[in-house]
């Protein structure tokens, strides 16, 4: 994630801003200039970003920023769609006459656009099922119904995500129940979203034989490998071959908590570069980081450079919420063969999109 600013009077703005706590200027997010700035309301009901870049276009804001205040998305004014391209993904949403479903639609859109935000940034297709309807995205935020509860999942480009993740009480029972040592809404999305561009960019493609060689072959029996693994618990060295428990459920469970833990180090990475994060300590021997250096998509960098800047990066992380009295921010350990596994999403990643 990158840093904002207001574009009236510069204070710093955060991704999820509506509104500029300085100067009351109304704030949104602009999808075709990748960022969050400050707006001019037009006696046409429509706003204008003060930014050359900008080019005088105008703007309409998402319908679910004025009516449900769920959104903080911009629509440029060539586009007459009422949603923005984020929300318009979006084709279930919890039932909101349940007041407790307004406030976990909310946390799920703003995981949603972060996740959206970073897919852009390195460049992948992303397209709604109007679009693309053969191959196009879409989410579903639902609740557990009295037949049965819903499952978090994604099936042929249907990412679904049961609301009770959005509660942090439940989520924690959840995560400590399956002895997970981390549980999140993003990391959900990153993880799901990972099944999706499976089936887009490996399942038919020259990488698929290599992906065999190194995460197994997918074509074994999934129900049985997951009934398997919550029986019986992860495989005994799961630690030394996979990046979490769960990863050795089976290969394209593997692959999806691979590809989350990608995004996890790519987001966070930019975030560090953005402010300009370096670790300087008075001991050679201890971990360094020259200033991040900003960056536009992972694919730019070398693979060797963004591993060698998580490792130093995680020990600060954990460092700094232990100081605050909470748990690692980063609980993970990785051992080469996951490393490996990350560095071939690295490198499907420098490839051209289709």
């Amino acid at each position: 994630m990158k840093v904002f600013h207001c574009d009236h009077c510069g204070q710093l703005l955060f991704f999820e801003n509506s509104q500029c706590i300085r100067c009351g200027h109304t704030v949104a997010y602009l999808p075709d200039l990748a960022l969050v700035g400050s707006l001019d309301h037009q006696p046409d009901g429509t706003w204008l970003s003060p930014l050359p870049a900008a080019n005088g276009r105008p703007y309409h804001l998402c319908e679910n920023y004025t009516i449900h205040q769920v959104c903080n998305w911009a629509v440029p004014g060539d586009d007459d769609h009422r949603l923005c391209v984020s929300c318009r993904l979006t084709r279930v949403i919890p039932d909101l006459a349940i007041d407790e479903n307004r406030p976990s639609w909310y946390r799920l859109e703003v995981a949603k656009r972060r996740l959206l935000f970073t897919l852009m940034e390195l460049g992948l297709p992303v397209a709604s099922r109007d679009d693309d309807p053969q191959r196009g995205l879409t989410f579903e935020f639902m609740a557990d119904r009295p037949d049965g509860p819903v499952a978090t999942g994604h099936a042929a480009g249907v990412i679904t995500i049961n609301i009770a993740e959005a509660d942090d009480a439940e989520r924690e029972r959840r995560r400590q129940s399956l002895n997970e040592p981390y549980r999140t809404l993003a990391g959900h999305l990153r993880h799901e979203i990972g099944h999706y561009y499976w089936d887009r960019l490996i399942a038919h493609s020259p990488w698929l034989d290599r992906f065999r060689e190194m995460f197994g072959d997918e074509r074994a029996d999934y129900g049985r490998a997951l009934q398997d693994y919550y029986a019986r618990g992860p495989a005994a060295d799961w630690g030394v071959r996979f990046i979490s428990a769960y990863a050795s459920a089976h290969p394209l469970e593997d692959w999806a908590e691979t590809w989350a833990h990608y995004l996890h180090m790519v987001d966070t990475l930019e975030t560090a570069a953005s402010c300009g994060f370096s670790l300087r300590p008075p001991r050679a021997d201890e971990p360094s980081l020259p200033k991040v250096p900003k960056f536009a998509g992972s694919g730019h960098l070398p693979f060797e450079w963004l591993i060698d800047s998580w490792y130093p990066l995680t020990y600060a992380l954990n460092n700094l919420t232990r100081g605050l009295g909470l748990a690692d921010a980063y609980p993970f350990v990785l051992a080469p063969p996951a490393v490996a596994k990350l560095r071939f999403v690295h490198d499907l990643m420098s490839q051209p999109m289709a």
